[in-house]
Formats: structure tokens, C-alpha cells, sequence
């Protein structure tokens, strides 16, 4: 193999050699990898751009440049198919060193299925399958609320299955008039679309008449005397009203636009993007990435991954009403103006735009103080995204460490940690805690509730192999993505029971390893003797961190699931209580105190118990030393 120096002077004169041609130009480094893929309007002058000595004082330049071993170039007849062909190619390789858009903070959406009884639910994971998507909404509380609406107002199923799963019988959400049952054929198609129509046009906005009938309703129900019922209607009203509110931050123009503000340092480049509808600041989206290319050059990118990714082609239900199908179709389309803090190319994206989404795109800087005021909002955002940015640089570096000490095939971005608690045996359950960029990502967390091992029975190997198997089995099942390290609580009998496992399934591209937490040893499949990091070291306690993260929330469901059982042993004490009605209760109120501190007519009709049975209940907690 002949040595960097002479390697670079070779690349250097057949870059020379390029054409003048627009075109796409693809870097590889000495494992003939793709790193880097890059558009340009003149081949030849673009890429010895980077080996002139003004670019090598670069330092996000000259780092690139010192991987490169090879260049290939695809000539296009036009700049235009050039910027669609670096897509697409970027798509295809995903290069080290070119922009992948991911969330700096994924924040939830609200989906609905497409299929005949859709499930309305909060996400983070995106599935092109048909359903429709609301959001993201940075304010999680928001959401949850409008949720819990949706739950106790609206009939929808609540089982978890997608798609539909039919039943013999219905569910308790059925019995205490939550559900409509389309699982057990029950619930009317055409009732079920109209409460699915209602909540698309909450979420889109277009409330004024739905306000209109619910105020109708309210009426009607006051002048029949129903006051309860009329005070219902009057609720979900409110309830609307406020979720509206508060996805609504400040008023700028009637105009549907987004706003796009991007800052950098020498290597680092955020961009964030408001969202601004019917007049408001109706949501944020944040990016971050590593940059090897000029601001403009960024921007341009970001537009066409951004825009390809949040809008695909409008999707048609029929089963909504042509004011909700409207709303959908405006929701699933981009935005006719963008303004921005850094002028991308503009020519190029209005004809993407056009022939990708038929919409006439029009891009600008700020022109009056309103719009400096938005942009100034934006870029405060990017500034403050910058600086956390420039912090987690220390965790990047660790991970890249953990990768060289464990001999690990690649850098272990997501983690996802196991750990067995259990108390004699009874309550065994396995956690899984899962960490991305060295920090806890809490919404991918599970537990498993151990149910191969006989009754008081304790085999941690068993159970580490059960863990491992429903989590791993399910992911490639579904294709979804798999972590990038296992890290399992436990030495070299723990590892091979995973390992055995991995094995068996044919999963033969995610890293292993487990820490013991007496000497703090790694091991590794592969290696006989343990790997022993310096102690105090960012890589060694980010992996701490993980197994002590797994053990805690094993540790706490364990109890969780006693205290449970200790809870059903005293409602059953009371009499006309059995093992069905406690069940009912605790999962309907979630603990003893809540079930205490309720009223009568509550306890009876949500846990469907006579009132004779629930004045009985409340007495005997009251007057229990126990609760």
C-alpha cells in the first residue's frame, strides 16, 4: 500500500483531471467507504477546493480531508439533477460526514391508524403505513391532556394492537362506557368515523363547528333538565378550547410558514425550524449535525432532507368529511414561504418543490420588524441548542472510546441495558433501559415480566435469556432498528446467556458486553480475560451509568408488582370484593389512596361495583391502619 503523502499526491492530480461538468462527486476513504457526497455546478473547480492550502487552515475542512483516499465524480446535465442525485445518494450510503437529519429532541406526535376502527395515540416513531400524524408538540403536558380527553370523551378502543385484533368479549373500557367494542362488532363504522372526524379537526384547528354542535347538544341537554350530561358537553367544550390554546403561542401573520434559523461554529450546525399556522407558533423542530460545507451549502441540504421527510404525498381517507379531509390535505402539505436567516440555493429548491410537492415555494430574509422578531426567536433557539451541542462533544468522544477499549464494530450511540431483579424468586422481572448519545431515552425504556421460570424459582441466566429474546425477536420481526451495544448487568455467565440467545436468533451485527459491579470488569464475547476501564473515566461511567440505570428501574417495578399484590390481598378482604373486582379498581384508580380518597357514585361507575359494594370499600379503607 503506498503511503498517505504519495496517496495524496496522486489524488491531487486527478482531481486536475476532472470534468467542468455539473455533477455529483462521491469521497472514499482507504476501506474504499463512502464519506462524504457532495453536488456542484463545476466538478473540477468544486473539489480542488478542498486541497487548496486557504482550505487545509480549516479545521472542519482539513479534518475531512485528511480521510480522503479516493474520488469519484457522476456527471449530470444540469446543477438541478445534481442536487436530486447527492439526495438520493446520501439516502442510499449515508455518509460519516454529510448532514443526517435527526431530531436534537424528539418530541411526540399524535397518530391515528389507517385502518376501518383507527387507535388515536401519542408516539415518537413515525410509520409510513398511512396513518395520519399530528404534531410534534414540545409540550408533552399538552398532550397527555388532550389524550386524557380523548380517552374519557370520545369511544375509541383502547387495546393495543394495530391492527384491530377481534375478541370473544369485550374489555372493561367496554363495561364502564368507554369503548364501543368494534373488536367484538359492536360499535357502529359510521358513529366511530364521526368521533374520529371531531378529533382531526381539533388537531388541525378547525373547531368552529364542532364548537357549534357541542353547543347545541349543551343546550338541549339544559332545557331537558339533564344537567349532568349538559355539564359533560360543557367539559369537552372547555377542554378543546383550552388544548387549542396552548399549541398556540404568539400571533404574526394569517400566512402558513415556517421559519428557518441556522447558526455554526467551526464544525457544528443547528438549525431550527417554528412552525407558524392560521396566524401562531404552532410547533418546533430542531436539528443538529456535524458540517463539513459553507452555511448556504447546509441550508440547501436541509431543505430538500427536511421537507422530503415531515411532507409525502396527501393522504386521502375516505371516511372524513370534506372540512377534515381539507384540514388533512393543508396539514400534509409544506408551507408556500419559508423564511430564513441564511439564503439557500432558491432557484433550485422552488423547481424541487414544484415537481415534488406542486407548490409555487418562496423563500426570504426578513423585511419588517415582525419577521426580525420570529427570526430573532429562532436563532436564540439554535444558539441555546448550539451550546448543549458543544457539551455533548465530551460524551462523543467517550463512545468513540468505548468502541476502541471493547474492540466494539461500531461507535455504541444507542445502548440498551438488562437487569434481572426479583425477591426469592417471586416477582421476577427484567428491565431494559435504553441510552442514546451517552443519556437516557427514557420513552424507549420496557420491562418484562420473567414467565418461563417455575413458581419461587430463581435462575438469572434463565431470565436474562427470556429478556433478551422478546425484546430482540420483536425487533427484527418488525425490522426496527437494533442498538448499537447490549449491555447486560453481570460477568461472563450473564454474557453467554445473552450471547446464546443473539445466536439462535441469527442477530450477528449488534455488540455485546457486560459489566460486573464488584471490580467493574467488562466482558466481551471473544475475548477470555476482562477489559478493566480506568476508573473515574467519562466511558467508564456512562456504561455505570446505564447498568445502574437498568438496575434502579428493574428494582422499582419489582416493588411496584409487590405492593400491587399486598393491595389485592386487602380489597379482597372486604366483602363482595374478589380477585376481578380488585383488579377493576386498581387498574381504573391506580393505588389504595386514590380508591380511598373517591367518592361513592365515582367508585361504583367506574369500577362497576353496586353502590351498597362501594360504600363498603371506601368504609374499610377509611378505617383500615393499613392503608
Amino acid at each position: 500500500m503506498k503511503n498517505s503523502t504519495e496517496n495524496r499526491l496522486n489524488l491531487e492530480e486527478r482531481v486536475k483531471e476532472l470534468p467542468e461538468n455539473p455533477g455529483v462527486y462521491i469521497m472514499k476513504n482507504q476501506k474504499e467507504e463512502v464519506i462524504y457526497v457532495g453536488k456542484a455546478k463545476n466538478l473540477r473547480s468544486r473539489v480542488r477546493s478542498y486541497f487548496l492550502k486557504s482550505a487545509s487552515k480549516e479545521l472542519k475542512t482539513s479534518h475531512l480531508v485528511k480521510k480522503i483516499n479516493f474520488v469519484e465524480v457522476i456527471t449530470t446535465a444540469t446543477e438541478y439533477e445534481a442536487l436530486i442525485l447527492e439526495n438520493n445518494l446520501i439516502k442510499q450510503w449515508k455518509p460519516r460526514y454529510n448532514i443526517s437529519l435527526k431530531d436534537s429532541k424528539t418530541f411526540p406526535v399524535i397518530r391515528i391508524t389507517n385502518e376501518d376502527f383507527p387507535k388515536v395515540f401519542k408516539t415518537r416513531r413515525i410509520i409510513d403505513d398511512g396513518s395520519l400524524y399530528f404534531g410534534p408538540y414540545p409540550d408533552v403536558r399538552s398532550i397527555d391532556i388532550y389524550l386524557t380527553l380523548v380517552k374519557k370523551q370520545f369511544k375509541l378502543r383502547k387495546c393495543k394492537e394495530i391492527p384491530l385484533r377481534q375478541r370473544k368479549a369485550p374489555c372493561l373500557y367496554h363495561h364502564i362506557k368507554q369503548c364501543n367494542s368494534p373488536c367484538t362488532k359492536k360499535a357502529d363504522k359510521k358513529e366511530y368515523e364521526k368521533e374520529i372526524e371531531a378529533i382531526v379537526k381539533i388537531l388541525t384547528g378547525n373547531i368552529k363547528s364542532l364548537e357549534k354542535e357541542l353547543e347545541k347538544k349543551m343546550k338541549q341537554e339544559s332545557a331537558a333538565q339533564n344537567y349532568e350530561k349538559a355539564a359533560e358537553y360543557r367539559n369537552i367544550l372547555y377542554s378543546i378550547k383550552t388544548f387549542i390554546e396552548e399549541q398556540k403561542v404568539e400571533d404574526f401573520s394569517a400566512d402558513k410558514k415556517d421559519v428557518a434559523a441556522l447558526l455554526s461554529t467551526e464544525t457544528n450546525c443547528v438549525i431550527v425550524v417554528l412552525q407558524v399556522r392560521e396566524g401562531k407558533i404552532s410547533g418546533k423542530s430542531s436539528y443538529n449535525f456535524i458540517t463539513y460545507s459553507d452555511n448556504e451549502e447546509n441550508m440547501s441540504r436541509f431543505f430538500i432532507q427536511y421537507y422530503s421527510l415531515q411532507y409525502g404525498s396527501s393522504v386521502q381517507r375516505p371516511c372524513l368529511d370534506a372540512e377534515a379531509q381539507a384540514a388533512v390535505t393543508n396539514e400534509a402539505s409544506p408551507p408556500a414561504k419559508v423564511l430564513v436567516n441564511v439564503v439557500p440555493h432558491k432557484e433550485l429548491l422552488e423547481k424541487f418543490f414544484m415537481e415534488k410537492f406542486g407548490v409555487a415555494l418562496q423563500i426570504f430574509a426578513p423585511e419588517d420588524e415582525k419577521e426580525a422578531s420570529i427570526m430573532k426567536m429562532a436563532e436564540e433557539n439554535c444558539r441555546l441548542e448550539l451550546m448543549r451541542m458543544e457539551k455533548e462533544l465530551t460524551y462523543s468522544d467517550a463512545l468513540e472510546k468505548i468502541k476502541d477499549s471493547l474492540g466494539l464494530s461500531k461507535i455504541p450511540l444507542r445502548i440498551e441495558g438488562f437487569d434481572i431483579a426479583h425477591l426469592g424468586g417471586r416477582y421476577t422481572v427484567s428491565s431494559m433501559v435504553s441510552f442514546y448519545n451517552g443519556k437516557p431515552d427514557k420513552p424507549e425504556y420496557r420491562i418484562f415480566k420473567i414467565k418461563s421460570l417455575p413458581a419461587n424459582a430463581t435462575d438469572d441466566y434463565a431470565s436474562i435469556r427470556e429478556a433478551v429474546a422478546r425484546r430482540y425477536m420483536r425487533l427484527k420481526n418488525e425490522a426496527l432498528a437494533m442498538p448499537d451495544l447490549i449491555l447486560i448487568d453481570g460477568g461472563k455467565g450473564q454474557l453467554n446467556a445473552a450471547l446464546g440467545v443473539l445466536e439462535a436468533l441469527e442477530i450477528d451485527d449488534i455488540n455485546l458486553a457486560a459489566l460486573a459491579k464488584q471490580e467493574e470488569l467488562l466482558f466481551v464475547p471473544g475475548k477470555d480475560e476482562p477489559i478493566k476501564l480506568e476508573e473515574g473515566t467519562m466511558p467508564l461511567r456512562i456504561l455505570q451509568h446505564v447498568r445502574d440505570e437498568a438496575h434502579r428501574f428493574a428494582t422499582t417495578f419489582n416493588k411496584n408488582m409487590r405492593k400491587k399484590e399486598i393491595a389485592f390481598s386487602l380489597l379482597e378482604e372486604i366483602p363482595g370484593i374478589g380477585a376481578e373486582r380488585s383488579k377493576k379498581m386498581l387498574k381504573e384508580f391506580g393505588s389504595m389512596d386514590n380508591i380511598k380518597n373517591s367518592d361513592v357514585y365515582s367508585l361504583s361507575e367506574r369500577a362497576g361495583l353496586p353502590i351498597k359494594v362501594a360504600e363498603a370499600v371506601i368504609e374499610y379503607l377509611q378505617n383500615s391502619s393499613e392503608t
